[in-house]
């Protein structure tokens, strides 16, 4: 670490590592809930459980985000962040509008639209937060060094946070409404989201293998070339059943095919670098996480994206198993990893230790990797046999779910994998001491 300013992204990875806590909790929760139904009906109903699971997992990944770039932005612009203080406001009001969020949900007040159940309060205090990181790590980028990845990064992030103006309109027209929260949920997350991931993966992979600058921004602006020319007009398989004319399922199919090429170029991207790198860098495990995330990445966003992206299939396969199926994969390859790469290639150097028990943080990756791969095949299945019996057969839906109670048995099994994986996560990086990096390296010597 060579700025004393990075220090505060220690603050945003501790804070996004407690909801991720949350967040698979609540998972784990709501999968034994299509187990047992009643579970907690009264108390906590689902739709709550849910809110609080897909809410806390958007939170925490946009505090990772942040930190991220508190993180490497000092580095690559080669100057101290431009305000900590601004740095520390902005997170302040975070934690306050998801407590805030969370108090609202278990009381019943919501916005009832997906993701942005936040109330109007809520959203307006994350638009303040939002405004607060731009202008911070903006003047720290225009007043230093200009790199590839920081200029990504950076685009990423000013797009994903402009995006978010649509959180605020809220038509009385179903089918436009349905148009504006894809702008966000969408071009979020298969948009400006893998611009932030190519520039956080491109920062890992130029620290972890040694390979050139050079080589790694060249393969950064393919990656965001063919990432913006898919997902933005990719967009259109959400807007198949809508309401939207039909051309929309034809532009919808043939460029949401066109979205596998980032991911694949991604995880290319990554196995080149290390086997292009002449580096043996001490922390493997997040060498191990940032190839885990851009390989998960490509199949749960790309190949499983791909199986119902096109229309004729989608006619089927839409909301069903394939889509939740798909959906945990991809975020958890995407996104969770990539983030907990971040964590773990950082921690050491924010709370000034050696790499700690790696085997403990690497043996957490095959855990939550193995299980929710396996919540994927089972979920797949599970939609499969769902497509047949109630898009094909028409059989009542209700009926269709009692005979899926074996694979959510399943799901929930894995399910508690991935959360073993992540409490292990957690302690290996938040809870066990090593030695201080002076005498870790002393002893090496």
């Amino acid at each position: 670490m060579k700025y004393q300013s990075q220090k505060v992204a220690l603050a945003y990875f501790s804070v996004a590592m407690a909801l991720f806590a949350i967040q698979v909790l609540g998972g784990l929760l709501a999968g034994w809930i299509y187990v047992s139904p009643n579970t907690l009906s009264e108390i906590l109903p689902f739709n709550v459980v849910r809110m609080i699971h897909t809410n806390a997992l958007i939170v925490w990944l946009l505090l990772g985000f942040f930190g991220a770039a508190y993180f490497l932005v000092p580095e690559e612009a080669e100057r101290e962040l431009f305000s900590v203080k601004l740095a520390y406001l902005q997170l302040g009001i975070l934690v306050v509008g998801t407590l805030g969020a969370v108090v609202s949900y278990l009381v019943g007040i919501h916005g009832g639209r997906e993701f942005l159940e936040q109330p109007l309060w809520v959203k307006g205090g994350i638009l303040v937060a939002a405004l607060i990181f731009l202008f911070n790590i903006s003047m720290t980028a225009l007043a230093g060094r200009k790199t590839a990845i920081t200029n990504i990064l950076l685009t990423g992030l000013w797009l994903l946070c402009l995006l978010w103006l649509f959180a605020f309109i809220n038509p009385d027209n179903l089918g436009l409404d349905k148009m504006y929260w894809w702008y966000i949920v969408h071009l979020w997350v298969e948009g400006t989201w893998e611009l932030v991931m190519a520039a956080i993966l491109g920062y890992l992979m130029l620290k972890l293998t040694g390979v050139d600058r050079e080589v790694i921004e060249k393969w950064l602006y393919v990656i965001v070339a063919t990432a913006l020319f898919s997902g933005i007009l990719g967009t259109g398989h959400h807007f198949y059943w809508i309401g939207t004319p039909g051309y929309w399922q034809w532009i919808g199919s043939i460029f949401s095919t066109m979205e596998v090429a980032p991911f694949f170029a991604m995880m290319s991207f990554a196995f080149v670098m290390v086997w292009k790198g002449r580096r043996n860098h001490p922390n493997k495990a997040a060498l191990l996480w940032s190839l885990g995330s851009s390989t998960v990445a490509f199949f749960g966003a790309g190949v499983w994206g791909f199986l119902h992206t096109l229309h004729g299939v989608n006619y089927f396969t839409h909301g069903t198993q394939i889509t939740a199926a798909h959906g945990h994969l991809a975020f958890y390859g995407a996104y969770v990893a990539l983030n907990l790469a971040m964590f773990t290639y950082a921690m050491p150097m924010l709370r000034e230790r050696a790499p700690y028990n790696q085997w403990m943080n690497i043996a957490a990756f095959w855990l939550m990797t193995g299980g929710m791969a396996f919540m994927t095949f089972t979920l797949t299945f599970a939609g499969t046999i769902q497509v047949h019996l109630q898009r094909v057969m028409g059989e009542y839906y209700m009926d269709v779910q009692d005979q899926l109670a074996m694979f959510y048995v399943i799901r929930f099994g894995s399910g508690a994998a991935v959360v073993l994986g992540a409490l292990l996560f957690i302690y290996s990086l938040a809870v066990v001491r090593r030695a201080p990096v002076a005498n870790a390296v002393g002893e090496a010597a």
